[in-house]
């Protein structure tokens, strides 16, 4: 599952093994009333199969913790994510108890340069040109709802079977707030981009060894 705004695509250079049946999730407008468990629930319709393993990418991470706890899975591995509400950082929280996140004009998701940084931080900004086709959900309604979703995100403790993989240069997520990761040197939040040859030979190991379950 991709992060905020993001569509599949953000996984084109992670290459797993060819006996792994791979499905990938992409978001849809939330309804009017939606809040997260209606909008996973529908979501969940989507995946099939057993053994299955949850990879999800920032908000995407979030989602497939929350798809976890409706159907039976092997796995879960989230990506410059969070585990938990604690883990999110302080401007987020401050955000959650002034209501804040509410004001954010977000005419700004038509000035592609802002919606970048916003979604994968600033330390990409020369590179922005780039991020161009990872970036197709940009509907108003949306990222108002996805915002709100993930500020008041209430999970207190992590969800069984988690593995956590995080930036040490995650600027969304900084990982001074993340606690019980597996840590890639030099990884910001769009890490499952630039970093691809880091999970192209762990991430397998980590799919496949059963001590983490």
């Amino acid at each position: 599952m991709p992060g905020m705004a993001a569509n599949s695509k953000i996984f084109e250079f992670i290459k797993l093994p060819k006996n792994f049946v791979i499905n990938y999730l992409e978001w849809y407008q939330p309804k009017a009333n939606d809040d997260l468990s209606s909008y996973v629930n529908r979501l969940t319709k989507k995946i099939h199969g057993q053994n299955i393993i949850l990879i999800g990418q920032s908000f995407g991470g979030i989602i497939i913790q929350e798809i976890s706890k409706i159907i039976n899975v092997k796995k879960v591995i989230i990506i410059s994510s969070v585990k938990s509400r604690h883990e999110l950082p302080l401007m987020m929280k401050l955000s959650k108890k002034t209501k804040a996140y509410k004001l954010l004009p977000l005419n700004w998701i038509d000035d592609f340069e802002s919606l970048v940084m916003f979604v994968f931080g600033p330390m990409i900004k020369k590179r922005i040109s780039l991020y161009r086709k990872y970036l197709s959900f940009r509907d108003e309604r949306y990222l108002k709802w996805a915002i709100h979703q993930i500020v008041n995100w209430k999970q207190d403790f992590p969800v069984k079977n988690t593995i956590h993989i995080h930036g040490s240069q995650d600027l969304v997520f900084p990982s001074i707030y993340i606690k019980n990761a597996i840590f890639v040197e030099g990884g910001n939040h769009a890490m499952i981009l630039r970093k691809a040859n880091w999970f192209n030979e762990n991430l397998p190991k980590l799919i496949i060894d059963d001590s983490n379950d």
